[in-house]
């Protein structure tokens, strides 16, 4: 079962909202069994719609349309389906009273052009909008299924949640689809590929490895597709077993979360507190913990420490060490994280120190130069890392390394209480 997704306006090609439905009802489709063979932008021109829509039908049998269903004359979608399966626009009765109801709740006038959003294509079926006026409509042409809805991501998450995926559940016989996520860090792609490869090629041919590299990490999806959910779980975990046996050392976590993630669940589980003391990072390291509810059982603060008088002040890196060392070194850095674990009373501290670009670099110090270090009560490790001349690469660059340093002095540490245990 193949579905395509095309999303309508001109403000998506142009880059001034950024497309978030297609990847949120990618993975809903999938879920579901429902495989997307495309998705395709088009700008508010009927000309354009049109052939993205004889194209779809040619790929695809469910065909999931958003935006264009405004008020507004740049919303010609509703226009153009009723020119394209010649079906005269009809005033659907309950579509009026919800845009009515919607208006009144508000103390709003209606006008015109909103009592109009209660026209629709003379054949569809109406699927009413409960969060919004533009309503949702299902169409079954020549055996396939074509469903317009709103472009606001609320309300077309509502739509497909409550009403598009049920009745696709409903309408098709659809395969299970079974994934499994490994990740990695401090491995490139080639490197990884090469010590599974005999793996790989192992693998049934209703079993796909994909690889998703993503700046210092890479993860590993195993998907199965089938009929018997419970042999494509167990499947999956055999290889998912294997994988991770031959490249241990790499893995962080097998299950689709991001690395910080990863590290709040480890370190809660074992009652483990942090910190941070950021430079060149500017606070996205400790933006990355708190963006995950719950972080506060782990992450109990830091501080950006841009210049050197704060780098003293708060952290207490001595002034001699920045006058002799600079800001950028190993030995600023060390006492940045010892400073934060001290300050701050938690048993790790991550410290960042860099130059970040695109300028302020020397000959001794390129810009991408960044000494980060990891710190417990007892114990301060550091590396030199030189990335690009790109400033958001190279602080993103940053978060992973450090990150990355961090989970592995945690399984160093851990590895060492359990062996006594």
């Amino acid at each position: 079962m193949l579905a395509e997704i095309i999303t309508i306006g001109d403000e998506i090609l142009i880059g001034q909202v950024v497309d978030t439905n297609s990847a949120w009802m990618g993975r809903e489709l999938n879920k579901v069994g429902i495989k997307v063979k495309q998705i395709t932008s088009v700008s508010d021109d009927a000309q354009h719609i049109v052939q993205a829509l004889e194209e779809a039908k040619q790929r695809a049998d469910v065909i999931l349309i958003t935006g264009g269903l405004g008020p507004t004359k740049d919303d010609i979608t509703k226009l153009t389906l009723s020119k394209y399966f010649n079906m005269p626009l009809r005033r659907d009765e309950a579509t009026l009273a919800n845009v009515e109801a919607i208006f009144a709740k508000f103390n709003r006038p209606m006008i015109d052009v909103n009592i109009r959003q209660a026209d629709v294509p003379d054949g569809c079926t109406v699927i009413q909008n409960k969060n919004g006026t533009a309503p949702c409509m299902w169409f079954e042409v020549q055996g396939k299924i074509y469903v317009s809805m709103p472009g606001v991501p609320f309300e077309m998450m509502y739509l497909m949640e409550d009403e598009i995926l049920p009745r696709l559940k409903k309408t098709f016989s659809l395969p299970i689809i079974i994934h499994k996520t490994i990740l990695t860090t401090g491995i490139g792609e080639s490197f990884l590929a090469q010590q599974i490869e005999a793996i790989e090629n192992s693998l049934p041919v209703h079993i796909k490895l994909a690889y998703l590299p993503k700046l210092g990490q890479v993860r590993l999806r195993l998907s199965a597709i089938g009929t018997n959910q419970q042999q494509l779980q167990d499947e999956v975990e055999h290889f998912a077993a294997q994988i991770s046996s031959t490249i241990g050392q790499f893995v962080v976590a097998d299950e689709d979360i991001p690395l910080e993630k990863a590290i709040l669940n480890l370190m809660q589980s074992e009652k483990l507190t942090l910190s941070l003391a950021e430079s060149c990072t500017g606070g996205y390291i400790s933006h990355l913990f708190t963006q995950h509810a719950g972080s506060s059982a782990v992450f109990s603060g830091g501080a950006i420490t841009y210049s050197n008088d704060l780098k003293e002040s708060i952290v207490g890196v001595q002034h001699h060490t920045l006058t002799a060392y600079g800001a950028v070194s190993e030995q600023t850095v060390r006492e940045m994280a010892a400073g934060a674990i001290r300050h701050f009373k938690t048993d790790y501290a991550i410290a960042v120190s860099g130059i970040a670009g695109p300028d302020g670099g020397t000959p001794e110090k390129p810009v991408g130069t960044v000494w980060i270090a990891v710190a417990t009560k007892s114990e301060t490790i550091s590396k030199l890392f030189t990335f690009s001349n790109k400033r958001i690469q190279n602080i993103e660059r940053s978060a992973t390394a450090a990150l990355t340093m961090l989970f592995n002095l945690l399984k160093q540490d851990l590895n060492k209480v359990h062996k006594k245990a």
